[in-house]
């Protein structure tokens, strides 16, 4: 080997590198655990722990000194499913920010565009191309975007903006510039608020021009108000508020209304007396408050006053809503009233007619007018901060600029005079409405009070001072992993690859020897800078990325087994050590084979990357790095002590009497067969169809949208009963599963998945708990159920929601990564080859094992004892499946070019069965060891795993079979009888 001395000093050098980088990791991993140990399971305390010590030296290495702040950015990172924490994907409204440029246009085409562009969205396709679709096919030529009363507003116009002259493809350019900017104004405006929010190494990045933003908070743990947070645009603003005695009218003349669609029957009921109608009634009775007979006033719980209108249950909003925007309702409403604002204010626990503690939401009505703005916007808030009112409760002090001042002046001065109120409403929710007793207020400074605790207020003075979104931000895609089950994760994770290592380790001395050490020693030389590249990249470790690892310890030993085997061929053909060894590293030898099969786990690595997120991009990342340090170490590590090994002439016999004997006189007829391995192909091919058009598949919701949650009982639960409890609650919509143990249930419901904003996800949050409830202690509660706490182990250890739009994306990718996975796998052969019959019999062996796996899945995932549903994971699964499957048939392949190129006698059938028999023992290491290392990841790898890696076994199964009795019998019989003469010619000649 040339330059030896060279990639010594490399590899001596890279690994000092990786080293060093991992010792960040070390040390940042020993600090965390003194934090754990400090606040003793208070996650804030530990938080404020890290905080405080973020500028204190941690590391010495004698040189220099680090910072726990700097050793953090250094260390590898832990996912979401091994740290535990909370991960979102927020959709940023484009529709909402179109509605903004457009200055909330009322052209006909313009609002039925947007409609038709949320309706008809398709997968990968932005809104804003949806849009553009939706327009030009709505406008017909008759309307355009630079319309006065669409683009080519007041405020759009100026330099830069819209003028009617423009043609749309020149507007089009104008609003994608600033939708990108009002998509970048929110990416601040989000970061600011996590930034603010208290936990460690906060991820937050955009994803493409989607329009979506990726939010991580690794050890975050109280779901519902995270959810909040990310979600509230922050549109604060101020309005005047009619008094009940001004309203009330309309709401009694409302209920008579609505009495005429509402009551179902005359019935006679008591008569009670009800607070509305005894405030306009002088506390008389009145007839028309019949318990039961009023659709409107039944639903007030208890009395309002002032600008409340009374209080009502949070059950009852949604219908009551209904009631008050319903036309001939608002109708009734007269005057400057008919521009009236009904909204909500925040929940307040009251004490119903029996004494329980109920939820209560208090109903506004505003001042709105013909525009439906405000008296006053809360974009002059320059600062917000959480203090205490003078009674001592939590609350939120606002400063304002010089302007605000002014107007808020004017307003307080107001009503002062009119003995009015002012509602300070943030996204449509009034969080208090005061009045002002003391005459105008000067100076721009106000307070936000109500029924807040601290937490409350902190989070409104962190979204207040980090500004408002610029559109609506839905979570369209969410996922909660508890850091117990994170524990569970690396703990299982750990396991496997440790097995794995033994094992593997273990069959390379039994079947190699002493060269099987030195592979051993490449294997462990290859880890160190595996590792060490992923802590220098600041790469996210997951669980998927642990099974890579696991997977790269195969695959590292197979350049090893390939030139092994090689060697051992050379030394039968009388060749010295030294030449066995020079020519098994050549290109001749074993380069071309570990060169093709590398190639095609990298094309199909990248595609994974490339379409893959979040997890199933941490696979492909340690894939295609293992691959890399693969190859180095396993040719250029133990080549080193192979050569040393020479020059000290001792003996190197690549075998061990276990395995000098085995595949050495293996003659089986393998083209003889084809007849039979061809049938028994294509009925598997037709069994998978139908059970494909029968059966179907188990699609996850990556692929259709909806909600799972992972619960853990407290003891084993009947999934039958569980399943007919939420149905009743979750519309129909519930599928539930034992998910590992008997006690732990994977449900999955569709409900509200396509309902936006926090509340629904808090709704169904609720609604699980309430039903579930039954099942648990009675010290079971909302907060322990929902929410992380280090040492959880029953309730919700894991949920997820992914939204129909995300849904469909996420399948298209999936579409074409195993497309174009394809499709790059068979150009490459192609060109490498130099013959499409090389391509069409890999292309087709694999299209064979993917049919295979999917027939499997279908068939068998209604009785499995794991979860064998489609989606990302199972994606990867399927690529990764090419990629080995592509490796054993290259191996196969690259002995058939060298037998039709060489001297070997015989006709072109046994030729090719030749060099079939002599590549059986690097076949079936190179898939033994990836089966194995596979069993081990399926016995140990956790339950969350199971079906991911299930799939890639039985794909390298099925693959080793296809490259044998598929692929190649393929290429013979596609080979031109004009080709097949010429070689058997040159072969009798010779």
């Amino acid at each position: 080997m040339q330059n030896k001395g060279l990639i010594k000093f490399f590899a001596i050098l890279f690994a000092l590198v990786s080293i060093y980088q991992l010792s960040f990791t070390f040390v940042a991993s020993k600090v965390k655990n003194d934090a754990k140990s400090f606040a003793n399971g208070d996650s804030e305390k530990e938080v404020k722990y890290l905080d405080s010590i973020g500028k204190e030296k941690v590391f010495n290495l004698g040189f220099t000194n680090f910072t726990f702040n700097e050793v953090s950015d250094k260390q590898i990172n832990k996912g979401l499913d091994l740290e535990g924490g909370i991960n979102v994907i927020l959709q940023i409204s484009v529709k909402d920010i179109l509605k903004g440029l457009s200055n909330n246009s009322k052209n006909p085409v313009f609002n039925k565009s947007l409609a038709d562009a949320t309706a008809n969205q398709k997968g990968n396709q932005t809104y804003l191309d949806a849009f553009y679709d939706a327009f030009d096919a709505n406008s017909k030529g008759t309307v355009k975007l630079a319309s006065p009363d669409i683009f080519a507003n007041r405020s759009l116009q100026g330099e830069g903006g819209v003028d009617f002259q423009m043609t749309d493809s020149e507007v089009k350019k104008v609003i994608a510039r600033k939708v990108d900017e009002s998509v970048e104004s929110a990416f601040g405006v989000l970061r600011k608020r996590i930034d603010k929010f208290g936990v460690t190494q906060p991820n937050i990045q955009k994803l493409g021009e989607s329009g979506r933003i990726l939010v991580e908070l690794p050890g975050a743990k109280d779901v519902d108000r995270i959810k909040n947070l990310l979600q509230s645009t922050a549109q604060l603003e101020f309005w005047e508020t009619y008094k009940i005695d001004e309203i009330g009218n309309f709401l009694m003349a409302a209920n008579e209304s609505l009495k005429k669609t509402e009551i179902k029957t005359t019935e006679a009921k008591p008569v009670v007396k009800d607070s509305l109608s005894a405030l306009l009634s002088d506390g008389k009775d009145s007839a028309t408050a019949s318990k039961g007979n009023n659709p409107l006033l039944d639903k007030i719980i208890a009395q309002g006053g002032g600008p409340v209108l009374g209080l009502f249950s949070p059950k009852d909003t949604a219908v009551v809503n209904g009631y008050l925007k319903r036309a001939d309702i608002r109708i009734l409403l007269s005057g400057e009233q008919r521009y009236a604002k009904f909204v909500w204010g925040i929940p307040t626990p009251i004490k119903d007619a029996k004494g329980k503690d109920v939820d209560a939401v208090e109903l506004y009505a505003l001042k709105g007018n013909r525009d439906n703005v405000p008296a006053m916007s809360g974009g002059v808030v320059t600062d917000a901060k959480d203090t205490f009112d003078q009674l001592g409760k939590p609350a939120v002090s606002m400063q304002m600029d010089g302007q605000g001042a002014k107007s808020w002046e004017e307003l307080t001065g107001r009503a002062y005079t009119q003995k009015s109120n002012i509602a300070i409403v943030l996204d449509d929710v009034v969080y208090s409405a005061p009045g002002v007793s003391s005459g105008p207020i000067s100076g721009g400074r106000s307070e936000i009070s109500g029924a807040f605790d601290v937490t409350q207020t902190k989070d409104l003075a962190n979204v207040l001072r980090a500004g408002k979104l610029p559109a609506a931000a839905d979570i369209v895609q969410s996922e909660v992993v508890g850091p117990s089950l994170g524990q569970e994760a690396i703990d299982n994770g750990t396991n496997s690859a440790i097995i794995g290592l033994l094992i593997v380790s273990l069959w390379m001395m039994i079947y190699y020897g002493k060269a099987g050490w030195y592979a051993n020693i490449a294997l462990a030389v290859n880890l160190l800078f595996l590792f060490g590249i992923l802590a220098s990249l600041g790469a996210v470790l997951t669980l998927p990325g642990i099974a890579g690892i696991v997977l790269t310890m195969g695959t590292a030993v197979d350049a090893n087994i390939i030139i092994y085997e090689r060697a051992k061929e050379e030394l039968r053909d009388g060749k010295s050590l030294e030449e066995a060894v020079k020519t098994s590293y050549s290109w001749r030898g074993a380069m071309s084979s570990i060169t093709d099969a590398n190639v095609t786990h990298i094309l199909t690595g990248a595609v994974l990357f490339i379409f893959g997120s979040g997890p199933i991009k941490g696979f492909a990342t340690t894939l295609l790095i293992g691959i890399v340090t693969s190859l180095f170490t396993s040719i250029f590590i133990a080549r080193i002590f192979i050569d040393w090994n020479i020059s000290k002439r001792n003996s190197l016999t690549f075998v061990t009497n276990f395995s000098k004997n085995i595949f050495t006189k293996f003659n089986f007829d393998f083209l003889g067969k084809k007849k039979i391995t061809y049938i028994i192909s294509t009925i598997i091919v037709i069994v998978s169809f139908s059970s494909l058009a029968i059966n179907g598949l188990d699609e996850g919701v990556d692929f259709v949208g909806g909600r799972t949650f992972q619960v853990r009982f407290e003891k084993p639960i009947e999934t039958e009963i569980v399943k007919a409890e939420l149905a009743q609650v979750f519309d129909g919509s519930a599928e539930v599963k034992v998910f590992g143990n008997d006690n732990q249930l994977k449900i999955t419901t569709k409900f509200k998945v396509q309902e936006a904003g926090s509340k629904a996800d808090e709704e169904v949050n609720k609604l699980l708990f309430a039903t579930l409830k039954k099942h648990f202690s009675a010290d079971m509660t909302y907060e322990k159920f929902v929410n992380a706490y280090d040492g959880k182990n029953l309730g919700v250890l894991q949920a997820s929601k992914v939204g129909p739009t995300v849904a469909e994306d996420i399948k298209t990718n999936a579409y074409w990564a195993v497309i174009g996975a394809m499709a790059l796998v068979f150009l490459y052969l192609m060109i490498s080859y130099r013959k499409w019959q090389y391509s069409l019999g890999a292309i087709a062996a694999v299209a064979h094992d993917v049919i295979f796996v999917l027939g499997v899945y279908s068939l068998c995932y209604k009785f499995m004892p794991f979860g064998m549903e489609i989606d990302q994971h199972f994606i990867a699964a399927i690529l990764t499946v090419i990629g080995y499957s592509m490796n054993d048939t290259v191996i196969v392949f690259d002995r058939v070019r060298e037998y039709l190129a060489g001297k070997t006698k015989g006709n072109f059938s046994e030729i090719v069965n030749q060099s079939i028999n002599t590549t059986m023992s690097r076949t079936i290491n190179t898939s033994l060891t990836m089966i194995v290392v596979l069993l081990i990841m399926f016995i140990f790898g956790g339950e969350s795993i199971r079906g991911f890696i299930f799939a890639m076994l039985i794909g390298i199964l099925v693959g080793t079979y296809s490259s044998l009795f598929i692929a190649t019998p393929i290429l013979v019989d596609t080979i031109s009888k004009e080709d097949k003469d010429r070689v058997e010619k040159a072969h009798l000649d010779s």
